[in-house]
């Protein structure tokens, strides 16, 4: 398809907008794209700033630095709003040098600053009560696998009993 603007080069540039319903196509080389601005619309510069995330991020006072100095990583050399333009943080190093500045919105976005996990296992050390609790239902649980017949499912209750008052 050719250039909607030229109609000399091939088009590579695809634009689709729908406003209030009502949707326009441009199909454009790159060279008129760049002539026309449009592809400063998609510049990663500029990529948060109005942006849900780019608002997460502070991207409404970029001007902080120029009023304070520029404060940068001293491992990857990201200024804050560096982290704010791209929507990433450098390094490592970088969440404690702005962690005053990433805090709120991390938690905003996640919930907490600090990770847990996929997959969490807790392993607690019982108390004795807890212990006494177990051993009682456990002998609850032998004195009906008895009744009921079933000696292997006794026999494995008795071994965890013992194992329990062993412990205790």
């Amino acid at each position: 398809m050719k250039c909607q603007h030229c109609n000399e080069k091939e088009a590579t540039t695809y634009i689709k907008k729908n406003i209030n319903g009502k949707v326009t196509e441009m199909h454009l080389c790159s060279d008129c794209a760049n002539e026309l601005g449009v592809m400063d619309e998609f510049s990663t510069e500029n990529f948060f700033a109005d942006t849900f995330f780019g608002n997460f991020l502070g991207a409404g006072i970029p001007a902080m630095n120029v009023l304070t100095g520029v404060d940068r990583c001293e491992y990857c050399g990201s200024t804050f709003n560096d982290i704010v333009k791209s929507g990433k943080v450098g390094c490592a190093h970088c969440y404690s040098k702005f962690d005053d500045k990433l805090e709120p919105s991390i938690v905003k976005i996640h919930g907490k600053t600090s990770h847990v996990g996929k997959n969490v296992s807790y392993t607690e050390i019982p108390d004795k009560e807890d212990k006494k609790d177990q051993i009682k239902s456990l002998k609850e649980d032998l004195k009906l696998a008895v009744q009921e017949q079933r000696f292997e499912d006794a026999a494995i209750l008795r071994d965890k009993i013992k194992d329990l008052t062993q412990e205790a």
